[in-house]
């Protein structure tokens, strides 16, 4: 891979210094809106999801032998 030229060098340092000073405001709106989160989810507690099915009993196979089951 070749080096980076001088223009691709320039950019980056301009892109690194703008995250720099934005980078504490990112930071508070990630924690904003993460304890929004947990505030709003509270009152939504919904079930996970339906009770497993109950397994069905099981059949005789054959004429009332109870070497037919299976």
């Amino acid at each position: 891979m070749a080096p980076p030229s001088p223009t691709q060098l320039q950019w980056r340092r301009r892109i690194e210094a703008a995250l720099r000073v934005v980078a504490p405001a990112l930071d508070l709106l990630l924690a904003t809106g993460d304890r929004v989160s947990r505030v709003v989810d509270r009152g939504d507690r919904e079930p996970d999801g339906l009770p497993p099915a109950p397994v069905p009993p099981r059949r005789r196979v054959g004429p009332g032998s109870p070497a037919g089951d299976r």
